[in-house]
């Protein structure tokens, strides 16, 4: 596994030991962010990775010039492998691992008052809960106006969650066995409260 593109170009990445953990394929992230490309300017983003595993979406996001990336994973393992990965590419001091169970990250996450520019989610495929996932982040107000969620599930889950409130579903893609869904929080309206 190897980052695809930015100044950390063709380097290789841990991923953590087991059958745990399902990396993202080169092929699924480079499709993942040639759509966000269009769409988002990665310059100084504040990136939230969950269910990260390898990290490999995060790290991705860190060489293509996203300024802070948080990883949450319950793994221990999954720490280790994302510790070894952003020190290998000298990153450290732009990431930070939260290993806790996804809804107890999130919660506090939520109440420390963060938000992100971007969001990438991809629960396990065997137990799905994406939807659930989409709905505490809007619940929570942890996208940033202007920001984006990108979920990552089997095409053989049931169809891509609806948005959030205050959220519009921007696209769904399909990826061999893969399905990418892009949620988007428009920016407030002029003169909007």
């Amino acid at each position: 596994m190897r980052i695809i593109a930015g100044h950390a170009h063709g380097r290789r990445l841990k991923a953590p030991r087991g059958l745990h953990t399902r990396p993202t394929s080169a092929r699924a992230r480079e499709s993942i962010f040639s759509r966000l490309a269009v769409r988002l300017d990665l310059d100084g983003v504040r990136v939230l990775d969950i269910f990260a595993g390898s990290g490999s979406l995060g790290l991705e996001s860190l060489s293509r010039g996203a300024a802070h990336v948080t990883f949450v994973d319950s793994s221990r393992e999954a720490a280790a492998a994302i510790r070894a990965n952003l020190a290998q590419l000298e990153l450290s001091e732009r990431g930070r691992i939260v290993v806790a169970e996804v809804h107890r990250a999130l919660g506090e996450l939520g109440r420390s008052g963060e938000t992100f520019d971007l969001i990438f989610v991809d629960a396990p495929f065997k137990n799905d809960i994406s939807a659930e996932v989409l709905a505490l982040l809007g619940e929570l107000n942890l996208v940033a106006p202007g920001g984006w969620v990108v979920i990552e599930q089997s095409k053989r889950a049931p169809a891509a969650p609806p948005a959030p409130e205050a959220h519009e579903r921007a696209l769904v893609a399909t990826l061999g066995d893969h399905r990418i869904a892009f949620y988007r929080r428009p920016n407030p309206a002029p003169g909007a409260e």
